[in-house]
C-alpha cells in the first residue's frame, strides 16, 4: 500500500514531536501492599517458593519468564509450551546451574578457610576445619560416643544466620557420632565450658548436595559453638 504525501507528512510531524523518537519508558507495577494478616501469609509463600528456586540463580528477565509461565499456569490459560517435552529438562537445567553454584561457593569457602587458618591462635587439622578457642573450658572432653548439650550459631561465609540455637533460646542435645563429620571431630577438641569458632569445609558438612533451602551445594560452614555439657558420656553407659 502507498502512503499518499499527505499521509507522509502527518507522520513525519508525528515523530518529530515525540522525544528522539525514544519509547515510553515501563512504569514498574505498584508493590501490593500486606494490609491483612492472610496478605502476609501469601507473601509468605511467594517467599518459600522462592527458596526452592535458589539453585536457578535467576535473572531479572529469567525470573519474568518463570512468573508467566506461574499466572499462565494459576489462571487455567493455554501453556506457551508442551509440559511433557520441557518437564524433563527443568532438572537437567537444575543439575547445570546446582554444579555451577558449587563450584562458584567452593571456591569463595576456599579462600574464606585459607584467610580462616592464618588467624591469631586458629588450627587447622589435618582433616581442614579450622577452629579457634573462644572461651577455654574447664570440664571433661566429650569421645565421638557422647551425646552432648550445646548451644550454636551456624552462618554461611557471607556472614549470614542459617541456624541459631542461642536466637531461639534453647540448646540442643544429640549423639556426637550423629551430625556432620566437622562437629564430631571439632567437639571433641573442646572440653565442657568452652566456646569455639569452627570453619567447616564443605566435605565435612553438606558437601556437594548442600542442606535447601539455606545451605548451597560447595558451603563452607562457620559455627560458634559452646560445649554446655556432656549429657550421657560414653563411660556411664
Amino acid at each position: 500500500m502507498r502512503l499518499s504525501f499527505a499521509s507522509v507528512l502527518l507522520l513525519s510531524a508525528v515523530f518529530v514531536t515525540l522525544p528522539a523518537c525514544k519509547p515510553k519508558a515501563e512504569v514498574a507495577p505498584p508493590k501490593p501492599a500486606l494490609a491483612t494478616e492472610e496478605d502476609k501469609v501469601l507473601y509468605a509463600l511467594g517467599g518459600l517458593i522462592s527458596k526452592n528456586l535458589d539453585a536457578f540463580q535467576l535473572t531479572s528477565h529469567e525470573l519474568e519468564v518463570v512468573k508467566q509461565g506461574l499466572a499462565d499456569g494459576v489462571f487455567n490459560k493455554t501453556l506457551q509450551v508442551d509440559l511433557e517435552k520441557y518437564g524433563p529438562q527443568v532438572q537437567q537445567l537444575h543439575q547445570t546451574r546446582l554444579a555451577a553454584m558449587a563450584k562458584k561457593e567452593a571456591a569463595a569457602g576456599t579462600a574464606f578457610l585459607e584467610k580462616a587458618a592464618t588467624e591469631k591462635e586458629a588450627i587447622k587439622t589435618a582433616s581442614g576445619l579450622v577452629i579457634t578457642t573462644l572461651k577455654p573450658g574447664t570440664g571433661a572432653a566429650p569421645v565421638a560416643t557422647d551425646e552432648v548439650k550445646v548451644h550454636y550459631e551456624g552462618k554461611l561465609v557471607d556472614g549470614n544466620v542459617f541456624d541459631s540455637s542461642i536466637k531461639r533460646g534453647d540448646p540442643v542435645t544429640f549423639p556426637l557420632n550423629g551430625v556432620i563429620p566437622c562437629w564430631t571431630e571439632a567437639l571433641q577438641l573442646m572440653k565442657v565450658g568452652g566456646k569455639s569458632r569452627i570453619v567447616c569445609p564443605s566435605g565435612l558438612a553438606y558437601g556437594e548436595r548442600g542442606s535447601p533451602p539455606n545451605i548451597r551445594p560447595g558451603s563452607v560452614l562457620v559455627f560458634e559453638v559452646e560445649l554446655l555439657d556432656i549429657v550421657k558420656p560414653h563411660a556411664a553407659q
